[in-house]
């Protein structure tokens, strides 16, 4: 049985794995790789080679050669390069391979070096050529980000379908970046950069600093980084010697890992371990390899759970060693490190011995931003323990503004919890603290607290024009805003007042606040307001009817409407009502009114200022073809041809077109002529159409 066996290795626990030889290798490179482009195809694609003499000091006038292999050496293509300097090779998820020059411009050949087509990353990068560039993968096909000469990015996410877009300027950027990938979240291509120790993301608007949760301390450089080909995770490689291993959104730290090798990798690439879903980062020096990553489970731990193992080193405060446990097997943090630095961070907060900003630094300094610990939850236990201030001090580090303030509030600190309420956005909690504080302060001290936050006070001041709004009149008279002061009398003359000498008074008040606030218009406004209010209030009692709170056409119309003509003609008068909206008021009103003889006389009272078109139209819109037929006679030529259609004489208007020759009058006629009672008038339009095209 054993040589059956023999050559089987053992995989983790439950699983066994050996080699044999499927096909040899048949590479027969005659340039050192050190010396070339190099780019893979991804699932073991072909392999594409180019000699690259521009980045060397030997003449350039030596034309590289371009090789195409299969992933196990067998030689595709072989040309010599024509074109000009390339900065990078990259194959397309439909295995063709592209070619990125010096000048922006793309070379796109097939798998056994066909040439297919070319493109350009645009004018920006022609000028300024390209430094460095990635060929990328998404949903939306295969993609190229540029970095030019002016130190900007230019990417297309689809060679397909090619769409440029410029990525926002770096702010400091004046050199290449120690390393730089492209992201792909949420259907959006961005870019990450590293600058010294800081990381940039770009994204279609803006340029945004980043930091990796939980990296190690010391950081002065970024030498390396690499996205998995799912875009879930990063690795990133320090001067520190780290590796950090996170997710791609720079959310959640995975694991980091010191390898001691300071100097930069060659290369670094995400690979899955095989026969399993865990994910490692392999490493690659001049003639090192590091494999880094999951690890297996250790079989000690199979009855006892690693919960429960975790829980029983808590309890005995041996904080150090369940981190190390839950580092050296990859926990997720939330179930691992950030639970136990919560329990350690609550027992610190005990140490009554210590000062209260001893504490609260050193709880800072070890938790910092991991995820799935609270902040607040800690300071609600140092509040427990009796230490307020270690709790409010504590509660500075929260970063969510909303957790902060229900303790603040039980702590009776309201003015903070007010600030920290309004940091959080949300109204309704701002409207709890700003209701807990009119309960806890007195009127002078409420209001002084709100003018100080003005977002509270806009707030409150929202609530009591429902609620309160006496309260409101006395915000405004503590501010001396005038302006509103006017506007609320404004509201208040017609919501509590219902006699008319009280909304007249209310209006009065109104304008004296506006002559305060020098608003001159709106206090004219109001002035002409009183006016009419007390001119429909004398209507009223001298005509009968209602005229109270009509607006100031309404008035007009209504008088005309019950035949007070002159008293209408008056009122318009006193409040310089333009002729020509008093001329289709009347107009309008007389129509409604049948009034067809006074229609008549008016018209001809003097010339009108609205022409006489529209005394056809509301003759017509109330079918009275007999008036409208006296006023069309008397509109002017340019608007004849309309009102002699509108009355529905279309031989009129086909007379009044062809004697202006106006050809769009023609044409308007012309789309009248619809029966066959219409037939001569049209012929006659035709004709006379063909008369003046000999002419």
């Amino acid at each position: 049985m054993d040589c059956y066996t023999a050559d089987w290795n053992p995989l983790g626990e439950a699983a066994f794995y050996r080699k044999f030889e499927l096909y040899s290798m048949d590479w027969d490179l005659k340039e050192p790789l050190r010396d070339c482009l190099v780019a893979a195809a991804p699932y073991g694609g072909p392999i594409a080679l180019l000699r690259n003499p521009w980045k060397k000091e030997k003449s350039p006038s030596i034309r590289p050669l371009l090789q195409i292999y299969s992933s196990s050496g067998v030689a595709l293509a072989s040309l010599l390069w024509k074109s000009g300097p390339v900065v990078l090779l990259g194959w397309s998820a439909e295995e063709e391979l592209l070619c990125v020059q010096e000048d922006g411009s793309v070379l796109v050949y097939g798998l056994h070096g066909d040439f297919r087509r070319h493109f350009s990353m645009g004018n920006e990068v022609l000028q300024n050529r390209v430094l460095d560039a990635r060929v990328f993968h998404t949903e939306f096909g295969s993609g190229i980000a540029i970095l030019t000469g002016a130190h900007r990015f230019t990417l297309t996410a689809n060679v397909g379908d090619l769409k440029l877009r410029r990525m926002p300027e770096v702010p400091g950027l004046q050199a290449l970046p120690s390393c730089w990938t492209v992201l792909f979240q949420d259907r959006v291509t961005l870019v990450l950069l590293a600058i010294g120790p800081d990381l940039y993301l770009l994204d279609n608007t803006a340029c945004s600093g980043v930091v990796p949760p939980g990296l190690a301390p010391g950081v002065s450089d970024f030498l390396q980084m690499a996205v998995s080909f799912n875009y879930r995770y990063l690795a990133l490689f320090t001067d520190t010697g780290h590796i950090w291993m996170g997710l791609a959104s720079l959310k959640e730290k995975l694991y980091e890992f010191n390898c001691n090798i300071r100097a930069p990798p060659k290369q670094m690439a995400w690979c899955s371990r095989p026969k399993s879903k865990q994910k490692a980062i392999v490493v690659a020096w001049e003639r090192r390899l590091l494999v880094a990553g999951d690890a297996p489970e250790s079989i000690q731990y199979k009855q006892l759970t690693i919960e429960v193992l975790l829980d029983r080193l808590v309890l005995r405060r041996l904080y150090p060693l369940a981190i190390q446990i839950c580092e050296y097997l990859r926990l997720p943090e939330v179930q691992g490190i950030s639970r136990i630095l919560a329990h350690w961070a609550c027992y610190k907060v005990q140490q009554k011995d210590v000062s209260d900003e001893d504490v609260a630094r050193a709880i800072n300094q070890k938790l910092g931003d991991t995820p799935g610990v609270s902040y607040s939850d800690i300071a609600a236990r140092a509040y427990g323990c009796g230490r307020t201030e270690l709790a409010i001090k504590l509660l500075e580090y929260e970063p969510r503004s909303g957790e902060q303030v229900p303790l603040l509030l039980k702590m009776k600190r309201s003015k903070l919890a007010l600030s920290k309420a309004i940091e959080s956005g949300d109204t309704d909690l701002v409207f709890t603290v700003v209701l807990h504080l009119k309960n806890e302060l007195n009127r002078g001290d409420f209001f002084m607290t709100l003018r100080n936050q003005p977002v509270a006070l806009s707030l409150y001041r929202q609530f009591c024009k429902h609620q309160e709004l006496e309260t409101l009149k006395d915000l405004y008279n503590q501010d001396d805003n005038h302006q509103e002061l006017g506007n609320f009398h404004i509201r208040a003359s017609y919501a509590a007042e219902e006699r008319i000498e009280g909304r007249v008074a209310a209006l009065q008040t109104a304008v004296d606040e506006y002559y305060k606030a020098k608003n001159e218009f709106a206090a004219k406004a109001t002035e002409e307001q009183m006016r009419l209010l007390r001119l429909q209030r004398r209507l009223e009692d001298e005509l009968g009817g209602h005229f109270l709170d009509l607006s100031l056409h309404d008035t007009v119309t209504s008088l005309l409407l019950s035949g007070n003509n002159k008293r209408a003609e008056q009122l318009a008068r006193d409040f310089r009502i333009p002729d020509k909206r008093f001329w289709w008021l009347k107009l309008t009103a007389l129509a409604d009114r049948e009034d067809w003889e006074e229609l008549e006389k008016f018209s001809k009272s003097k010339k009108s200022p609205i022409g006489y078109l529209p005394f056809v139209e509301v003759c017509m819109k109330r079918r009275n073809k007999f008036e409208a037929k006296k006023f069309a006679a008397r509109v002017s030529p340019e608007q004849k041809v309309k009102a002699f259609l509108l009355i529905g004489d279309v031989t009129q208007a086909a007379d009044v077109a062809i004697e202006r020759r106006n050809e769009a009058e023609l044409s308007l006629v012309l789309s009248h002529c619809t029966g066959a009672s219409d037939g001569a008038t049209a012929d006659k339009i035709q004709r006379a159409r063909a008369l003046a095209q000999r002419k």
